[in-house]
């Protein structure tokens, strides 16, 4: 058995949920505003992006939910925080709906089953902006758990974000491994490759719902889940 690696992470949307990012991001916010419809909707929107940059500009002083809602519920107002619980629940029930604009992956379970046989440990490496209810929820529509995973980062426990490097190096330290022996599978150059590989971890870039943001990609490997697993197979 190869155990060259310690850890395989995989990002979520777009790597293991196949989907267009810009679509599933506005099905999900129309969904959202639906939902808490008594509050104005763009005012909603702008608050969300708000909350999310807060917690990709997070510096690990506290966890990113409390930065998220810190921001929040400043333009939202305090009362907000109040309903944290009808967030969650809308997590578990409307945002199912969300299923309608992403892509099916029949391999998914196949793809965390090859990581156990290559790895100590497997790690669903998604952002941590969302609650774990709205990760499971996700991880549902491939047929997976958050039990299918060693660590799962949400927005709970998690207190950096991608693309800092800090998010994939707290990873490392909780596993108790080593970045140079962790390999992270992803599909956007920003966010996936390039942090982690800073980090001294290898990667594979996913191009199947490739996100380049105009960088450069072929310098690190790349291709679809075959060309992966036989690159990793080789090693």
């Amino acid at each position: 058995m190869n155990r060259e690696l310690s850890a395989i992470l995989f990002d979520l949307d777009g790597t293991l949920l196949p989907m267009d990012n810009d679509e599933f991001t506005q099905y999900y916010f129309k969904l959202l505003c639906r939902r808490f419809s008594e509050y104005d909707g763009r005012t909603m929107i702008d608050a969300l992006w708000k909350g999310v940059k807060a917690m990709v500009l997070n510096d690990g002083a506290m966890t990113n939910e409390q930065r998220f809602w810190k921001v929040f519920s400043q333009i939202m107002g305090e009362q907000i925080c109040t309903r944290m619980e009808e967030f969650n629940d809308f997590y578990r029930t409307d945002f199912q709906k969300a299923r309608a604009v992403v892509k099916p992956n029949d391999q998914a379970r196949d793809l965390v089953a090859w990581a156990r046989s290559m790895a100590d440990y497997v790690v669903l490496a998604t952002n941590p902006v969302f609650p774990m209810c709205g990760v499971e929820t996700r991880l549902s529509w491939i047929g997976l758990t958050a039990s299918d995973f060693d660590i799962v980062t949400t927005y709970e426990t998690f207190s950096y974000c991608k693309p800092n490097p800090a998010y994939y190096t707290d990873i490392a330290r909780r596993l108790g491994v080593k970045p140079e022996k962790c390999l992270m599978i992803g599909n956007d150059v920003q966010e996936d490759i390039m942090p982690a590989a800073q980090t001294g971890m290898s990667v594979f870039l996913l191009t199947d719902c490739l996100l380049s943001h105009d960088l450069p990609y072929d310098a690190y490997p790349f291709g679809n889940w075959s060309d992966c697993q036989r690159l990793w197979r080789s090693k």
